[in-house]
């Protein structure tokens, strides 16, 4: 049914556009047009006659009935929050009273008399069908608005005949209660709109209720709401522990959550918000540090920082808070709650943005993008017409230099975060923690220039490749000499990096250095060759002298094949070694030839060829 939903927004769009007027004005025509299509709407010249009252069952037949109580409980608390406001503009500086006063809380006490008979209709969930969340969402809107209607009874107006430190009490409890259920409601759905109803008006309010009821600053919020909930109502506590079994336990804060340690300096934690924060941001850390190694795609890898990151924000919004606090009630900087909550501020926000590095290094790649692997090709699954398997093709160059635009887009939000870590108050004063930061920061730049480096040398331009291959290898320098910080654990990328890391980095830059200067060499080579061949220079060598170069211009010069006029020149040839001296030096066991002999077997073998040889016939002897 989303009840939550369907309040949120509703109040979300007449707030775009308006304020409490607007919204109570939207709802009307709402609420006009859903009891025509009920048939529970008035006719124009008829006379009013009260109408019976929803029943689950029509509630299960139709959700309009349902939307029908939810109108009218919303319309009456849009006219009670109308008239504050108005109160607002004009007399900012008067408190409420009178009739004003009174007419403010009869509309919140018919806006909780709609909310409490919608929990009602909802409790009977046979025949209205709905679930257990449905019901406890019921149940923490009436809370919310009957704990609106006590806050607006003990704020200005109507006092109590009881005591002034148990006139809180009732609006603590029901506040309390939708507290609880809506975090409840959000650890079981992980729905953000609960966050967004908690954040927005129950927490400020509670807060507040707090604080008059004499409740230390030190204590949390969720500790106030455990302690005012109401256990006695023994299906509300059921139905909110089925959801959240830890709902109602009070979280024990460990020996190292009283304080927190930042640079050597230990300070203590003076909110109790903050400290809840932080036990809650360990237990993530250790999740994360286990969970981390498991997953194998790089989107998984990067999803699973966000309870990290999201317990981090808590705490620096809880520091945040509490410095404010301290700052409205004129707290010396000196004190020392003041000095305590300024380290806390630093840590937290370090450890944020350190956090959010580590998401952005897995996002690269694994090496922090210090080589580009090619993508494993998908093959399509259809098999080919012709029977073959298809052939995998290397990845094209544009889907290379995308992949590279992305890394240089993350190297560039990691910059920004590390100069942004320097802006954090009392970051400048510590020279040794600015000359750490540095490090890592010429470390990041040095691999930004690196995969810049390679996308020059996808596009055939190696003078640029070896520009930033040599501005990247300075940078590594700087990052090898700089101080380190204690590295974190490897199964979970932080801001730190390791000596280790920064060292491979060098050794790759230098080599690649190396390569490049080669191809700039090898590149210069050609080109010179080509100019003069263009030239006409007199010293170009012919084509046939440069048989093994590749034409890298595209063309050849026909005028220039061979050297002519040739000219007297030296020829590299094998030496010939003639042995004259055999035919006038006798050697042991020659036979000695006699002229005869030597003039006979000629005779005779010119005898036998002219025999062997056919007679020839036809013209040119081709035959006829």
């Amino acid at each position: 049914m989303d009840i939550t939903k369907f309040v949120a927004e509703y109040r979300e769009s007449a707030f775009l556009v308006g304020d409490y007027g607007t919204y109570r004005a939207q709802l009307s025509r709402r609420l006009r047009i859903v009891r025509k299509k009920l048939g529970r709407a008035t006719a124009k010249n008829a006379k009013y006659a009260a109408k019976a009252p929803v029943t689950a069952d029509e509630v299960g037949r139709n959700i309009e009935f349902l939307h029908l109580q939810l109108l009218t409980s919303e319309r009456a608390w849009a006219h009670a929050m109308s008239m504050k406001a108005a109160h607002s503009e004009d007399n900012a500086e008067q408190s409420i009273s009178g009739s004003r006063r009174q007419h403010i809380i009869s509309r919140l006490n018919k806006a909780v008399r709609y909310a409490n008979d919608t929990v009602k209709l909802l409790s009977d969930q046979a025949a209205s069908g709905a679930s257990d969340v449905d019901v406890l969402e019921a149940r923490a809107y009436a809370y919310a608005l009957v704990g609106a209607e006590e806050f607006e009874k003990q704020a200005e107006g109507t006092r109590s005949k009881e005591s002034s430190a148990k006139r809180w009490i009732l609006c603590l409890t029901n506040y309390s209660a939708a507290r609880v259920i809506y975090s409840s409601l959000l650890k079981a759905t992980k729905n953000d709109l609960f966050k967004e109803v908690l954040t927005g008006t129950t927490d400020p309010s509670l807060r507040y209720a707090a604080y008059q009821h004499r409740i230390p600053r030190t204590v949390g919020v969720p500790s106030v709401a455990k302690k005012f909930f109401p256990k006695d109502d023994a299906a509300l506590v059921q139905a909110v522990e089925k959801l959240d079994p830890a709902a109602l336990q009070e979280e024990e804060t460990a020996a190292s959550g009283s304080t927190i340690t930042w640079r050597g300096r230990k300070a203590n934690i003076v909110d109790a918000a903050i400290g809840q924060a932080l036990v809650s941001l360990e237990s993530a850390t250790s999740k994360l540090t286990e969970v981390l190694p498991t997953f194998t795609s790089t989107k998984d890898r990067a999803n699973a920082y966000d309870d990290v990151a999201i317990f981090t924000q808590d705490a620096a919004d809880a520091t945040r808070r509490a410095i404010e606090e301290l700052e409205k009630e004129g707290v010396d900087e000196g004190d020392s709650r003041m000095q305590d909550l300024r380290v806390t501020s630093l840590a937290v926000n370090y450890d944020l943005i350190a956090w959010r590095v580590g998401r952005y290094r897995v996002l690269i790649a694994p090496d922090d993008g210090l080589t580009l692997p090619a993508n494993p090709q998908q093959k399509p699954k259809r098999a080919r017409k012709d029977g073959k398997e298809w052939v995998e093709r290397e990845e094209p160059t544009g889907r290379k230099l995308a992949r590279l635009r992305e890394r240089v887009a993350l190297y560039d939000a990691i910059l920004q975060s590390i100069d942004s870590i320097k802006e954090l108050r009392g970051a400048a004063r510590d020279a040794g923690f600015v000359a750490e930061l540095d490090g890592q920061r010429a470390y990041y730049q040095s691999l930004k220039c690196l995969n810049l480096s390679h996308s020059h040398a996808l596009l055939s331009s190696p003078k640029q490749a070896l520009a930033l291959c040599n501005r990247a290898l300075s940078l590594a320098s700087q990052a090898v000499s700089s101080p380190k910080p204690a590295a974190t654990s490897p199964d979970a990328p932080k801001l730190v990096v390791s000596d280790a890391q920064a060292e491979t980095l060098k050794q790759n830059l230098e080599n690649l250095t190396l390569h490049y200067r080669g191809l700039v060499a090898l590149t210069q080579l050609s080109s010179n060759s080509d100019i003069a061949t263009k030239a006409n220079l007199t010293n170009a060598a012919p084509v046939v002298e440069r048989l093994n170069e590749y034409p890298t211009s595209g063309s050849v010069d026909l005028k220039n094949l061979v050297t002519w006029p040739p000219k007297l020149k030296p020829v590299p040839v094998k030496p010939l070694f003639l042995d004259v001296a055999w035919n006038y030096v006798e050697y042991p066991g020659q036979q000695k030839k006699t002229p005869q002999q030597a003039t006979e077997k000629p005779q005779t073998e010119a005898v036998k060829v002219e025999e062997a040889k056919p007679a020839k016939k036809g013209w040119f002897s081709f035959g006829r």
